[in-house]
């Protein structure tokens, strides 16, 4: 009882909030829900930052009683899955245009744990999300994360988000332009895959004694590193414009 009275001031709930606030969105979030990060950085990180915005948060608007404070955990924990669904949309998007590439250079069965997600993916699919992460640190992806949380903090009370339905609309549109913007990028490669294996087919029937699996398959991937080398500025560029895009839509939140 004497543990739960603690929890009776609004500065300690407030602290706790702000926590799981900072901490959900370490979770979800690219470049901080890395899986090499240990969850004890984490955990540190969302304390460190939650002592530097403790003089910045405003009054507590939700009522000290247990259930609300359950809910209101909650609550936070569903804002930094909201947003980590977002970001990830549209930082996943070069990542599934990888695995149509590496599928198309039959490197499909090459596959390695993606040290950000922890999952087993395409080689050419964690090649791309490494680069990836490169540009959404090049582009601070770090510091706006902080500076949503001081924005969020002036329009979303802690304890107070809800789930709209304009955010599930959202969310399907984002997961739509996914499978497109990635078909686009992986396109051009895609294109001249088939092409090549139409005149591979052509050269089968007037020549029989051409060998697909020792020259085709070569070929097949030597025209693809080639197209995929001039194709990679312009494709990391599509990934930080969908970053950008994705993180300015995250102001449907306030």
């Amino acid at each position: 009882m004497e543990f739960m009275k603690i929890f009776q001031d609004a500065s300690v709930v407030g602290f706790l909030l702000l926590f799981f606030r900072f901490a959900a969105l370490f979770i979800a979030v690219p470049i901080f829900s890395h899986q090499n990060i240990p969850v004890q950085i984490k955990a540190a990180m969302a304390l460190f930052f939650t002592i530097v915005f403790y003089p910045s948060m405003p009054a507590l608007e939700i009522s000290i009683t247990l259930p609300s404070i359950v809910l209101a955990i909650l609550s936070e924990f569903m804002l930094g899955l909201v947003v980590g669904t977002i970001l990830l949309l549209a930082y996943h998007v070069i990542t599934f245009a990888g695995g149509i590439i590496s599928f198309m250079m039959g490197f499909s069965m090459a596959s390695a744990i993606d040290p950000q997600s922890g999952v087993s993916m395409p080689i050419i699919s964690q090649f791309l999300s490494l680069v990836g992460l490169m540009v959404l640190l090049s582009l601070d992806l770090h510091h706006w994360v902080l500076l949503f949380v001081d924005s969020s903090l002036k329009t979303i009370p802690l304890g107070g988000f809800l789930l709209r339905e304009d955010l599930f609309n959202y969310v399907i549109h984002a997961a739509s332009s996914m499978l497109k913007v990635g078909f686009m990028i992986a396109f051009p490669i895609v294109a001249l895959s088939w092409l090549a294996d139409v005149i591979f087919g052509m050269l089968m029937k007037t020549m029989p004694q051409f060998n697909l699996l020792v020259i085709g398959f070569p070929i097949k991937i030597m025209v693809a590193f080639v197209v995929l080398t001039a194709t990679f500025a312009s494709s990391m560029l599509i990934v930080k414009t969908q970053m950008i895009e994705a993180f300015n839509a995250l102001e449907m939140l306030f």
